[in-house]
């Protein structure tokens, strides 16, 4: 068979769609940024219209840019930003609050809360996740609380929840599907990996009508049709899962001990632990990898929030560059006898430390320190978070191999200086896709092998190619000494004693 997939990838600051041809190669794309409202500190949101306008406006782009027929094209993949969440009304489809995105931290003191009550070990053992605002459940708890009327309808079965990949689907379909994949729902803070449910337990402590959730589905699977008149065909939807679990695909990372980390508004690192669900001692969050055919792999994941923002805010922020690709070049001109450390807690910080309080912080400055300094303290910044997510899933893997080559992808990926340095505080090869759009790869591969037009796991496996590999080149004591200077600023920094690296 031959035929093109269509791959949307909706993220945190734009929608894409890239079309794929039937040897796997991205024939052509489009993009359109999506606008960040911060209606309270801390407080982030998205307009689920414009997601849904501009992930239909770039898929009909990429379709013009092919110069293709909307009928050549066998399946649509959807990747998306995961614990984003998003309440529509059943019949209308129309939105009934801005999605409250993964970032978002209005849930802290709930989350508390839970903690007090004595909950978290519960929903760990449950969802592999702890109790933090940044999934879905605790923002979908706020609605009901907050916006007039919803949890008397969502008793009433008239309101839908979802993630981004659920508001595309249901609207992709004209509001016939209202499924999930097992990806999405494991970052819910509602669904049970072990059993793979939704948990009634769970939900009851959170009260959350259970008539709200979508439909979970394999991975690859059968996610409906698309309205003709949308795309110009009715193209089925194939292939879904979450941006981190795509870009594990994507870079086939498929073999227990394979690891992948993947650079873009945060960072992700995951560990394939094949069918074992690994509990973390260290603050790791056990997830779900993919579900193909009805079989689960699991994998460990430690979340960072703050990798690529960072890089943002030098440009946006403080307007000491002019585009991203500045920072490296800036970076290299640092003088080396500084010690300027940036912890980017912007948003709180994430694994392994989840400190929803803690805020940024920069250590280290003399009167000499400027603008290169502080570019290389951002940079530096995702290393020495890599190094504590690896440190610490080292430790949860105990005796089992673990991959010392890691694979990135992401938009900071593409950095050089970065992947350099990232290289010299692991001190381990850090190899960079040939694909640059890792992540809608996946999501195209599970829709692309559904449809009988792309390899099989195996075959895609062996059709992965390294673009670069960077050597470590920094000596231990240098090396030694940078790390220490880090956990000294993360000392600092953190709100409260937490457990860390």
């Amino acid at each position: 068979m031959s035929g093109y997939v269509l791959a949307i990838d909706q993220g945190t600051t734009s929608s894409r769609a890239i079309i794929f041809d039937d040897t796997m190669r991205a024939v052509a794309s489009a993009q359109r940024e999506i606008t960040q409202h911060f209606p309270h500190v801390g407080w982030v949101e998205h307009d689920p219209d414009e997601i849904w306008r501009t992930v239909l406006e770039a898929s009909r782009q990429a379709i013009a840019a092919a110069g293709i027929s909307p009928a050549e094209i066998a399946a649509i993949g959807i990747t998306n930003q995961r614990e984003t969440a998003v309440v529509w009304d059943r019949s209308s489809g129309k939105p009934l609050h801005r999605a409250i995105v993964w970032q978002d931290r209005r849930t802290s003191e709930m989350c508390d809360s839970l903690k007090v009550d004595g909950y978290e070990k519960l929903f760990s053992a449950k969802t592999g996740l702890l109790l933090d605002p940044y999934f879905s459940g605790t923002k979908l708890r706020w609605l009901l609380d907050n916006v007039d009327d919803l949890r008397r309808r969502a008793e009433a079965g008239q309101v839908c929840f979802g993630t981004v990949d659920s508001w595309l689907i249901y609207n992709l379909t004209g509001g016939r599907v209202h499924a999930t994949d097992a990806t999405n729902a494991s970052r819910t803070l509602l669904y049970n990996i072990a059993e793979n449910r939704w948990d009634d337990e769970l939900l009851g402590i959170l009260a959350i009508p259970a008539a709200m959730l979508p439909e979970v589905k394999d991975c690859a699977g059968d996610f409906g049709t698309t309205v003709t008149d949308l795309l110009g065909a009715d193209i089925p939807i194939l292939g879904v899962a979450g941006d981190q679990q795509a870009a594990t695909i994507g870079n086939a990372c498929f073999e227990p001990g394979m690891v992948k980390s993947t650079y873009g508004t945060g960072c992700f690192a995951l560990l394939n632990t094949g069918p074992d669900r690994v509990l973390s001692s260290n603050r790791m969050l056990t997830t779900i990898a993919y579900r193909l055919n009805g079989e689960t792999t699991y994998a460990l994941e430690g979340s960072i929030f703050i990798a690529g923002a960072a890089v943002q805010w030098l440009r946006d922020g403080i307007g000491i560059i002019g585009k991203a690709s500045d920072a490296g070049v800036l970076a290299e001109h640092a003088d080396p006898e500084q010690s300027v450390y940036i912890v980017p807690a912007f948003t709180g910080l994430g694994a392994p430390y989840w400190d929803a309080e803690a805020r940024g912080a920069i250590f280290g400055l003399t009167r000499n320190s400027g603008p290169a300094e502080f570019a290389r303290a951002v940079l530096e910044s995702v290393a020495y978070q890599t190094l504590d997510l690896l440190i610490a899933m080292r430790r949860d893997w105990g005796s089992h191999s673990m991959e010392t080559v890691l694979r990135v992808d992401g938009g900071m990926s593409a950095s050089d200086w970065t992947m350099q340095r990232l290289a010299d505080i692991l001190a381990s090869p850090v190899d960079r896709s040939a694909v640059v759009e890792t992540t809608a790869l996946g999501a195209a591969w599970l829709a692309g092998s559904k449809a009988g037009i792309w390899p099989d796991r195996a075959s895609f496996s062996r059709a992965w190619a390294c673009g670069r590999r960077f050597a470590p080149g920094m000596g231990d004591e240098e090396r030694l000494a940078r790390i220490a200077g880090w956990r000294d600023a993360i000392a600092r920094t953190v709100s409260r004693t937490v457990p860390g690296p």
